[in-house]
């Protein structure tokens, strides 16, 4: 959380002098102050809990989907908020020795990430339409687990802060549409590492790193 919090404040303190450095011609005085662009956004992401969802869904890469808003001003400053969602069912399992061994017990769980991101786009003035951003953010993740054959207790329900990284480039394919292309990671402990598999491996992370696939709308 402190990581993040100060990448930001960095970001936006720098953000001045980078527009310095690239140069007053890249920024065009007839372009609005403040654009909002809606968004959505598919990834696939790398869980850093990787034996746990080895253990339940057969592997550690999973596809989400999502979309949100995201807000730029004419200095390249940049602030998005987006929804996504995973959701699978695999089973149970029971995890010794380095090995999974499966219980054959339906689970479901969803992975629901709402996140704030802050950062700069530069703008290139050779290359108008490749726009290369860097930001860093805060999420909130809430996570539940059910089975339909388990105890109320061993259900899973909570939600948890975390913090990301994200770094990319936009591509200006029309000039109402951007299609771009980054890398995000994220962590966020306190929701694995309790009991189960997660427990029995040592993982305490349910981020990862994703990569993302993400369509703007808007200038």
């Amino acid at each position: 959380m402190k990581t993040a919090i100060a990448c930001l404040l960095t970001l936006a303190v720098s953000a001045p002098l980078a527009a310095q450095t690239r140069g007053a011609a890249s920024i065009d005085p007839s372009d609005p102050a403040v654009v909002f662009r809606p968004f959505f956004v598919v990834s696939a992401e790398r869980f850093a809990a990787q034996e746990t969802f080895k253990a339940a869904f057969g592997g550690a890469i999973e596809p989400m989907f999502g979309g949100g808003l995201e807000v730029v001003l004419r200095n390249g400053i940049y602030v998005d908020a987006a929804v996504s969602r995973f959701k699978k069912t695999g089973q149970r399992a029971f995890f010794a020795n380095g090995q999974t061994f499966p219980l054959g017990i339906p689970l479901t769980a969803t992975l629901i990430p709402i996140e704030v991101t802050g950062g700069y786009r530069f703008n290139l003035s050779s290359w108008p339409r490749l726009v290369p951003y860097a930001g860093a953010g805060v999420g909130s993740y809430g996570y539940e687990e059910t089975s339909e054959f388990s105890d109320p207790s061993e259900n899973v329900s909570t939600r948890h802060l975390g913090y990301l990284a994200v770094g990319g480039i936009d591509v200006r394919v029309h000039r109402l549409v951007g299609i771009a292309g980054d890398v995000q990671y994220t962590r966020v402990t306190g929701i694995l590492g309790s009991g189960g598999v997660s427990k029995a491996a040592g993982e305490d992370d349910l981020g990862g790193v994703a990569v993302r696939l993400k369509v703007t709308i808007g200038r």
